[in-house]
């Protein structure tokens, strides 16, 4: 009894999909019954209307969509640039300004575009016909001379069009002699080109010609008695499956475009649905006797009837059934919802399976063992948050002892009266401060250049001759950003290999071309023969991959190598970044860097040169 009463209190989802579905199947199926033997004559007209209709429509697009290909071959010619922009220069008679060849080449090329218009689809031919008499045609002019178009009785309304407007004749007799024999009669659809508006002069015309069996060819894939024509906007028949019937008016008491009616045709009952082409005033004609259009649907009806009653009461119990398998995941997952409610974060649904249901209790699973796992990590992160605070306060306090030590030891050799050592470790307190304090990757050219002089000064100390570095740079490049220690590579090179730690010259010049920094480190040294020459550059264009790890297991600022630092900045600069090399024997060398400015994001690249 309670069970019975929680169905019907409708509570939970599955009892009101049940309930849904029962009145969504039952009530139409009780008013369809009660209905039924009043409308079932109505019903059966109706159906013998959208069976016609829906046939109708079938042969209504297939005409359609053949129109309307005719329709896009002069549409095509009429946009393409390229083939008016001639026509146009043709019809002025400027065309002998041009080359033979040119000639020759536009004349291809538009006879090359017609026939590619019409190699495909339904055979048509295309004519482009200019006032003064010339044309391109598709077809051997043995076969029709295009002239006599002009000749043509609806030639002359070609004239009034502009724009896209386009003109359809009715069905002629075909007038091309090779298909005079397998075609009786042929459509064509005109289009004219003018030169600047609708009301500008004539430069050319478009006729697509196609043949009428094109179309009654369509028809004839109806069955039964169904009869279509295709009429004009006059009423005459345009195509049909009786040949002689083209050009002759249709039935006086005729429907008006978009009805469908039963009219009384030669004493009897004919099923007539006529419909707009849409591209003319044209329209298509489907007529059918009525007793053979109902014939078979009242037998269906009477049918149904019976069948209806039986497949009801079936239906609704598996319906009912399916609804009760469907909606047992969704029941199941309420419970486990239920639990959590109540703290439990140990109970699963264990829903599998591909579809929604399923996979939302799959996530719902996932989402249960994940807040599990949170609160676990927060207690975790809590005990080791403490943990963390107190090395950061000793990663930070190790770097300033370190260079107070460096700065007293300093201040005390300065004392005894030894400034060269003293000079020594400021420059080394210097390099040090830069590679330890600072976290950032890049840092402004003004600073690499500090850290050049540092190192520079460092390097002079443990040679007999010292390095002069001579540094031109333009203002505004100074705050440019680089990686750290790029250029000491580079000097590190000059020193040991240009100048071979002898006296010298180093120049490092700086400065804006459009939007490349272009950088230079030159030397006076000894520079390097033609053969040494070319293998540095195959090896700056070919750079190995960046040497991770080298530089700290050997403990020094700079063992990148010139192919490394052409590699690192590649990867900060992406390939827009690019090193040169110049150098001639006993007077120097030049390595030349081109640093595209990075903007948004993203490298701007130019040319350097």
């Amino acid at each position: 009894m309670n069970r019975i009463r929680e169905l019907l209190s409708l509570r939970s989802f599955r009892h009101k999909l049940m309930a849904a579905s029962v009145v969504c199947i039952l009530v139409p199926g009780f008013i369809t019954l009660l209905l039924y033997n009043s409308l079932t004559q109505e019903a059966v007209k109706r159906q013998a209307l959208s069976n016609a209709e829906d046939s109708l429509q079938l042969v209504q697009g297939s005409v359609t969509n053949l129109m309307r290909s005719m329709l896009n071959i002069a549409n095509y010619i009429q946009v393409n640039a390229e083939t008016t922009a001639y026509l146009k220069l043709l019809n002025a008679g400027n065309e002998d300004n041009s080359s033979a060849y040119a000639q020759y080449s536009n004349k291809k090329h538009i006879l090359e575009q017609l026939d590619s218009l019409t190699v495909l689809g339904e055979k048509s031919y295309v004519t482009i016909l200019l006032p003064n008499g010339k044309y391109f045609i598709n077809y051997s002019v043995d076969e029709f001379n295009p002239l006599s178009l002009r000749e043509k009785p609806w030639f002359p309304e070609l004239q009034k069009l502009g724009g896209l407007d386009s003109y359809w004749s009715a069905a002629e007799p075909t007038a091309f002699r090779q298909d005079k024999r397998f075609h009786s009669h042929q459509i064509s659809v005109g289009r004219t080109l003018r030169l600047d508006n609708d009301h500008s002069d004539i430069y050319a015309y478009i006729v697509v010609t196609f043949f009428e069996d094109e179309v009654s060819s369509i028809f004839e894939g109806l069955t039964g008695e169904q009869h279509v024509m295709l009429l004009d906007g006059e009423g005459r028949i345009v195509s049909d499956s009786d040949k002689e019937m083209i050009g002759e008016p249709a039935a006086e008491n005729m429907i008006g475009l978009g009805e469908s009616a039963v009219r009384e045709i030669g004493g009897e009952k004919v099923l007539v649905v006529r419909r707009s082409i849409g591209l003319n005033d044209w329209s298509i004609v489907l007529e059918q006797p009525y007793k053979e259009a109902i014939v078979n649907i009242s037998s269906i009806f009477n049918r149904v009837f019976v069948f209806q009653i039986a497949s009801f009461i079936s239906f609704l119990a598996l319906l009912l059934l399916l609804v009760r398998t469907f909606t047992k995941p969704l029941v199941r997952l309420g419970k486990v919802a239920t639990a959590v409610q109540r703290g439990n974060l140990n109970v699963r649904s264990g829903i599998r399976g591909s579809d929604e249901i399923a996979r939302l209790g799959f996530l719902f699973d996932q989402m249960l063992g994940r807040v599990q796992e949170m609160i676990a990590e927060v207690s975790e992160t809590q005990a080791r948050k403490r943990k963390a605070e107190l090395r950061m306060l000793q990663a930070q306090i190790h770097p300033h002892f370190l260079f107070n030590v460096l700065n007293s030891i300093r201040m005390k050799v300065m004392h005894r009266g030894d400034p060269e050592s003293a000079k020594m470790i400021g420059s080394l307190s210097r390099l040090l401060r830069m590679t330890i304090s600072k976290e950032e990757d890049e840092i402004t050219l003004h600073e690499e250049m500090d850290l050049l002089t540092s190192y520079v000064e460092l390097m002079n100390l443990r040679q007999k001759e010292g390095a002069a570095l001579k540094i031109e740079a333009d203002s505004e490049v100074f705050l440019w950003k680089v990686p750290r220690f790029f250029l000491q590579p580079i000097v590190e090179n000059a020193i040991i290999h240009g100048l071979q730690r002898r006296a010298g010259s180093i120049f490092i010049r700086a400065e804006l071309r459009r939007f490349f920094l272009v950088l230079s480190v030159e030397d006076d040294g000894n520079g390097m023969d033609a053969d040494t020459l070319e293998a540095l550059r195959r090896k700056l264009q070919q750079a190995p991959p960046f040497a991770e790890g080298k530089d700290e297991e050997r403990g020094s600022f700079s063992q990148f190598g010139l192919s490394n630092v052409a590699e690192r900045m590649r990867i900060v600069f992406g390939d827009g970044f690019r090193m040169e090399a110049e150098s001639e024997q006993g007077k120097g060398t030049v390595i030349r860097m081109f640093i595209p400015r990075k903007e948004d994001g993203g490298d701007v690249q130019s040319d350097a040169g």
